[in-house]
């Protein structure tokens, strides 16, 4: 059982995340670290894959390495709005041929067999296309309420894209081509048993964020916790057990040296919000969805990272018809110092520059 402080615990997490000052260098390895970049809509400063990106690699990356790794190298892939490594692609399709897993989807597919062949010999065909160009041939249309309503061909490309028929080729702006997986993924992908995967992924994860939990709430897009991966380790002041990369526990033998850094909603280093108070005593919600009036922090605000500790939110806006980054308002989750308050500005110049703006605070 490792024992930590929370210091420690923290350091642990940020040196996990490549968050330190020990920058990393290059996008295909900072993401085989991290394991995914999330892709989410909102460009409020910029997409949260590209602020990730740059929070880690600093001015240095450019959102066209990425659309490079994804369309051209192939080193990463795009699976069910993710980024990730190729060489993890494996571990994602394991169990695919009994994919989905939930009836209705299962009974959809079953009952749009011609469907499913028809979209299939179009690609093999034709490919890549987008869900556009695809013909809707559905015999039972896809039930739903919501925004998925009578939304079958592009229905059918998920469940065939979890099930490792067909992947994504690469995107023209927003929207997603499609093509056959034998032409998007490499020939020699390894698929491991489901267990394996599962363990495998399990440790991989831990890896990327340091610390966890054995189990807690289910999350869309990415689990937050990591099974028996690791070592226990309790953290002083926090109750119950975590699991630990051992890996980190004997970097704490070397000095940290930590960094500023603002970071996307989406960052790993938080997405848990819960370890975010428990570790970092950070409290933080994405307030994009809640009306003006009842906003505390802002749209979009980016959380600031200083040194081991979360310490404030920048409320900012990337008006680009102005060529300004617009800084609302430089929320302080404890008293800066003057060293905080210039490595923020510092970090806010950089962001602008590399968005090709300049900053503007209200």
């Amino acid at each position: 059982m490792h024992r930590l402080t929370k210091a420690h615990a923290r350091q642990i997490a940020v040196r996990a995340q490549l968050l330190d000052a020990n920058r990393p260098t290059d996008l295909v390895s900072m993401v085989e670290r991290l394991t995914l970049l999330q892709l989410d809509p909102t460009a409020a400063v910029a997409p949260s894959a590209d602020l990730v990106a740059w929070s880690r690699l600093g001015t240095s990356y450019r959102p066209a390495d990425l659309k490079n790794a994804l369309e051209q190298d192939r080193s990463l892939f795009e699976f069910n709005a993710i980024v990730r490594p190729t060489r993890d692609l494996g571990l994602y399709l394991a169990g695919a041929a009994e994919r989905p897993i939930y009836r209705q989807p299962r009974e959809w597919l079953r009952a749009n067999e011609t469907f499913h062949r028809d979209v299939l010999d179009r690609l093999a065909d034709s490919g890549p296309l987008t869900s556009r160009d695809i013909p809707d041939t559905s015999l039972v249309p896809w039930p739903s309420s919501g925004w998925t309503n009578d939304r079958n061909v592009t229905q059918m490309l998920e469940i065939l894209m979890v099930r490792g028929e067909v992947a994504i080729s690469g995107r023209g702006g927003r929207e997603r081509v499609w093509d056959l997986a034998e032409r998007v993924y490499p020939p020699d992908v390894e698929v491991v048993s489901v267990d394996e995967a599962t363990r495998r992924r399990n440790e991989r994860r831990l890896t990327s964020l340091g610390i966890a939990r054995a189990k807690t709430t289910a999350m869309p897009v990415e689990p937050i916790d990591v099974g028996d991966a690791g070592e226990p380790a309790v953290v002083e002041g926090v109750k119950g057990e975590w699991r630990v990369d051992p890996a980190a526990v004997a970097a704490l033998g070397d000095e940290f040296h930590g960094r500023t850094a603002l970071l996307s909603p989406f960052d790993r280093l938080l997405h848990a919000r819960v370890r975010a108070v428990e570790l970092f005593d950070f409290d933080y919600m994405l307030e994009m969805y809640k009306p003006a009036a009842n906003r505390r922090w802002g749209y979009f605000a980016l959380p600031i990272l200083h040194d081991d500790r979360l310490i404030g939110k920048v409320d900012a806006i990337a008006d680009r018809r102005s060529s300004v980054l617009q800084v609302n308002a430089i929320h302080e989750d404890v008293a800066f110092t003057p060293a905080m308050r210039v490595a923020i500005q510092a970090e806010l110049d950089d962001l602008a520059s590399w968005l090709g703006l300049t900053v503007e605070s209200a």
